[in-house]
């Protein structure tokens, strides 16, 4: 068997004059996109360009569009042989492949983003950046698929979404979308919050209500990106950031695959599993009595959950009820402010005193000696990375704000099902925090004025589609005093049950994500053997099958990103 030796091209200098001028560098997070699958790679500086030879795929991250010493090294790497993948990249090198670079297109749809033959993941994927190219006279254009529209779905056609070039013995593919930027801003917005977003037009999602919330900043269209459900309600449909993701890694796998050579990495989920449900609660109101109503539900349901503790919380004894049940308690901030609510209790601000004094009272009141999730509430959320920075200096690990405030932008509102480090602003260097965004898909379903039950049904699937998580919030004062919210939770665990999801904890997918990310797969030994250190038994290694080692047992066949895989259930050391 031969392994793929993946690496990502940086270049520290021109990523720190950009900076200086506070404008960000979006590209390295191909890095944390590529860690999430399980894909292992290694950082090279262009200035060690004489080293290239020795990687099979390199993928630049557009950083250095200026002209560079360095860059026929770069094309003389293509020419001996080498794969190089670009993100809207290589822009100073169109006229040299016979195309025509045209304006920056900030927004828009994509289609065609993975071939047919590879298992298409949507038709249209709106992007957050693009820098395509008309062809002009390309005569080593080898593939010109997709392609890119501008700003509406039926906009204007703009280039093509993949152009791959056959450069002497080797290749370069170049997508005309600035992916790893479309995944960043998707996921944590376009811009700080530091404002009311843009209502819909329609009165269903009233953000511009002079509370600063994660959903101020949500980067989707109201109009072109929502569907609706048999009953009328309104949501966002696709996990776009994640459907990038996923179109990335089956074009990557099938370029290691066009080199005859594999790229194994380590699945998602633990053996066994293909999707996850998590359910949180959020305790306002804090009566005991809703605590228990709620751990009366949980309990007929055999659901254990994360509980999300507003300040005061509840009593000791029902501390302990909650602990006894296995569930994990978690931090729910409040910046709410006392202009915006008539609850006595709030009237909090935001600041990184007031979210440690309230952790730690949560600490005292609760008998705990950490805490490793937080969701604030209201969705309250101000500025950039502020928050991710109060919680690495608090010990929190896993926070789950980014989630809907109103009823009409429910469902995949930034992008994503699936766990991810989000990256700071360029004054901290677009570095990644240390901590993990697990947003929800709606709130209370069937409460007068929120969503119904019918989201039930499309947000499983479109999760299942992705092997994502489905969070699914519901207060615990609308478990006691709400007898639909109580039947809609029944048929959600009814429907998940039906479909194969795994319920984990907050606190559970924070511990193996964390855990997974650990494994590293080092290489191939001479045996054939493949290399992985820090793997744990119950995680599976895939490795994309290639002519020469397709003679494997049909059982142990998985469907991975469009590809076939054989799957290994590791120990430590696969022989495949």
């Amino acid at each position: 068997m031969n392994m793929v030796r993946l690496g990502i091209l940086k270049d520290d200098s021109a990523a720190q004059r950009r900076r200086s001028y506070g404008l960000n560098c979006y590209g390295s997070y191909i890095a944390e996109i590529l860690s999430h699958a399980g894909i292992p790679y290694e950082w090279v500086q262009v200035t060690t360009a004489k080293s290239l030879a020795s990687f099979d795929i390199l993928i630049e991250t557009n950083l250095n569009e200026e002209i560079h010493p360095d860059d026929e090294e770069l094309w003389n790497y293509v020419w001996n042989g080498g794969r190089l993948i670009s993100f809207g990249g290589l822009n100073k090198w169109a006229k040299r492949l016979g195309c025509l670079r045209t304006p920056y297109l900030p927004v828009g749809y994509a289609n065609g983003a993975v071939p047919k033959e590879q298992g298409a993941v949507d038709d249209q994927l709106r992007f957050i950046g693009a820098n395509p190219w008309t062809i002009v006279d390309a005569d080593s254009l080898s593939e010109a698929s997709g392609s890119i529209k501008s700003y509406t779905r039926d906009g204007k056609e703009a280039g093509y979404l993949f152009l791959q070039f056959s450069i002497g013995q080797g290749v370069i593919e170049r997508w005309g979308v600035d992916v790893p930027t479309t995944v960043v801003s998707l996921q944590q917005g376009e811009a700080p919050v530091l404002g009311d977003g843009v209502p819909a037009a329609d009165g269903t999602g009233n953000v511009d209500e002079g509370i600063l919330k994660a959903d101020d900043g949500c980067a989707l269209h109201w109009e072109y990106d929502r569907q609706t459900t048999q009953t009328g309600g309104k949501y966002f449909a696709k996990p776009y950031a994640d459907l990038w993701r996923e179109a990335v890694i089956s074009r990557l796998i099938g370029s290691a695959l066009a080199l005859g050579k594999t790229l194994p990495f380590v699945d998602v989920w633990p053996d066994g599993i293909d999707y996850v449900l998590t359910i949180s609660h959020d305790s306002d109101g804090n009566l005991n009595s809703q605590a228990t109503a709620a751990l009366e539900l949980l309990r007929e349901l055999g659901v254990r959950s994360t509980w999300c503790m507003l300040e005061p919380g509840y009593s000791e004894d029902v501390y302990r009820q909650i602990k006894e049940d296995g569930h994990e308690l978690a931090f729910h901030y409040n910046a709410l402010d006392s202009q915006r609510s008539a609850n006595a209790m709030e009237g909090k601000t935001w600041n990184k005193a007031e979210f440690a004094r309230q952790l730690q009272a949560l600490k005292r009141s609760a008998k705990l000696t950490s805490v490793i999730t937080n969701k604030n509430h209201y969705t309250r959320f101000e500025g950039w990375g502020e928050l991710f920075e109060w919680c690495e200096q608090n010990g929190i690990e896993m926070d789950q704000t980014r989630g809907p405030s109103k009823p009409g932008n429910v469902g995949f509102a930034f992008g994503t099902c699936h766990p991810y480090f989000p990256m700071a602003w360029s004054q901290d260097q677009n570095r990644l925090y240390n901590v993990l965004e697990l947003g929800f898909l709606t709130q209370d379903m069937d409460l007068k004025g929120w969503a119904d039950s019918s989201i039930i049904t499309p947000f499983l699937d479109e999760v299942a589609s992705v092997r994502g998580v489905a969070h699914f919030l519901v207060h615990q004062l609308h478990i006691e005093a709400q007898p639909l919210v109580r039947e809609s939770f029944r048929t959600l665990m009814k429907e998940a049950d039906k479909r194969g999801f795994a319920c984990m904890t907050s606190e559970e997918i924070n511990a193996w994500e964390r855990k997974r990310r650990l494994a590293v797969i080092q290489g191939v030994g001479a045996a054939g053997e493949l290399i992985v250190e820090g793997a744990s038994p119950e995680m599976v290694i895939c490795v994309p099958i290639t002519a020469s080692n397709r003679e494997v047992s049909s059982s142990s066949i998985v469907k991975r990103y469009g590809h076939d895989c054989h799957k290994q259930v590791q120990v430590g050391m696969v022989r495949v």
